[in-house]
């Protein structure tokens, strides 16, 4: 499984230094890591801080609930002893009904919330990738990697293009 990520990355850097020795060239080589830089814009922090918001939003919607299944769970418990064989039967499938409502309702959170984060970050992203381009370009860099990409594991710290491309992005603004 390993070999089979690095060995895409190890072609494209053999191609890489190929072609770059045709045209004596140095290999420039730089790794962005564009989580932390999209965390670190202000664009990124205001983006995080409304999905926070959301999110906090979307908890304080399904509380009740779940508040009232845990209320329903604890009375439960105190009184199957004294209830008739029914009566259990009947909480018991009111509990189940609750939880599923509850469980269901979560999915459609999570899916609304990733609908939104990628409504709020997807611009934000590809913006970056545009800010990343143009440093490549400006800065001659034969290949950008994004760290935590498939086959990198190892890079010095001073190919790390990150604090740069956020100041860049955030010169950008607009």
């Amino acid at each position: 499984m390993r070999l089979s990520t690095i060995l895409p990355l190890l072609g494209l850097v053999a191609l890489l230094a190929v072609g770059t020795a045709a045209d004596d060239e140095p290999l420039k080589i730089a790794v962005v890591d564009l989580n932390q830089a999209l965390n670190s814009t202000d664009e990124g922090k205001a983006a995080r801080e409304e999905l926070a918001r959301k999110q906090r939003e979307a908890e304080a919607k399904v509380q009740p609930r779940i508040e009232r299944f845990k209320e329903l769970n604890e009375e439960l418990k105190s009184k199957k002893f004294v209830l008739s064989e029914d009566a259990l039967y009947q909480r018991q499938l009111d509990l189940v009904e609750l939880k599923n409502e509850i469980e269901s309702e979560m999915k459609e959170l999570e899916g609304k919330f990733k609908v939104d984060e990628e409504r709020i970050v997807g611009p934000l992203r590809k913006k970056m990738v545009d800010v990343v381009q143009q440093i490549g370009r400006e800065q001659g860099f034969t290949l950008i990697v994004e760290r935590g990409s498939p086959g990198l594991l190892y890079s010095r710290e001073a190919l790390d293009i990150t604090d740069t491309v956020i100041a860049n992005f955030n010169k950008k603004k607009g």
